[in-house]
């Protein structure tokens, strides 16, 4: 499919105007949180928790960093309590991580504090703002995967 110059213009201003709208809504909700941990370490915990449990090479894969990066997250979380390791079930050389109790709490209280100040967010909008956004909502989700 051949773009005429002002498609690619009207593609590019999209792109810009999403980037900048994305990265202000990311960070009101990182404002949200506890500031107990970085970005890095609940993202991590958050994966761990979501996943059941993973190896540092599939948390590391999965975060998209180096695995010696994650290694500095993962004992900063097992330090505060919030992730153990355990042997893993079938190779001696490797170990699982999971969430701990009080990590999957902690979880829980931020995505509960975000989704709570965003719900009140959203119910300033007008009906078709909120159908608008609701039906953007997938399309999102997809660009988030691409």
């Amino acid at each position: 499919m051949i773009m005429t110059t002002s498609q690619t213009r009207s593609h590019s201003g999209l792109a810009e105007d999403l980037r900048i709208s994305i990265a202000r809504l990311s960070r009101r909700l990182r404002r949200q949180g506890s500031h107990s941990l970085t970005i890095t370490q609940y993202a991590a915990l958050a994966a761990v928790n979501q996943h059941s449990s993973m190896t540092p090479r599939e948390l590391a894969e999965h975060e998209k960093v180096q695995p010696p990066s994650m290694t500095r997250v993962i004992a900063a979380l097992e330090e505060q309590g919030l992730l153990e390791r355990k042997p893993h079930p079938t190779d001696g050389r490797q170990v699982v991580l999971n969430a701990t109790d009080r990590g999957r709490a902690l979880v829980k209280e931020e995505r509960r504090r975000k989704e709570a100040w965003l719900s009140q967010r959203l119910k300033e909008l007008t009906p078709e703002e909120q159908a608008i956004l609701r039906q953007a909502a997938p399309i999102l989700q997809k660009l988030s995967k691409a």
